[in-house]
């Protein structure tokens, strides 16, 4: 059984940054595609990045320039640097993982999903 834990929200300042992990259990990371998506209050859940199992990465163009995708093989854990930090990033972040190894944007696409951290960034 695939289990996703994500950590490393919490509350930053606009400009600020954060590092959220994703530690897999079950499946190696280095053979599965994973993103991140976010969701706000009242928003539907939106992609933001994804790493496919091959290593090229892929981003939604709101975060295009700020956020890094990228996994630790050693660790089973894949990161999401995000620098530039704005208020509309608020939301909660979720891990996901495509066992059909896609470039997939749609939630619906995603096989495993971890619990969500919370990222909230103050203007």
């Amino acid at each position: 059984q695939v289990q996703l834990v994500e950590s490393g929200g919490g509350l930053v300042q606009a400009g600020g940054s954060l590092r959220l992990s994703c530690a897999a259990s079950g499946r190696t990371v280095s053979t599965y595609s994973m993103a991140w998506f976010r969701q706000a209050p009242g928003k539907e859940r939106e992609f933001v990045a994804g790493i496919r199992w091959l290593g090229n990465t892929y981003y939604a163009d709101s975060v295009k320039g700020r956020f890094t995708i990228s996994r630790d093989n050693s660790k089973n854990t894949v990161y999401l640097q995000m620098d530039s930090l704005e208020p509309e990033d608020t939301a909660t972040y979720y891990c996901a993982g495509d066992r059909r190894n896609g470039a997939r944007t749609t939630q619906a696409e995603y096989d495993d999903w971890g619990q969500g951290t919370q990222v909230t960034v103050s203007s």
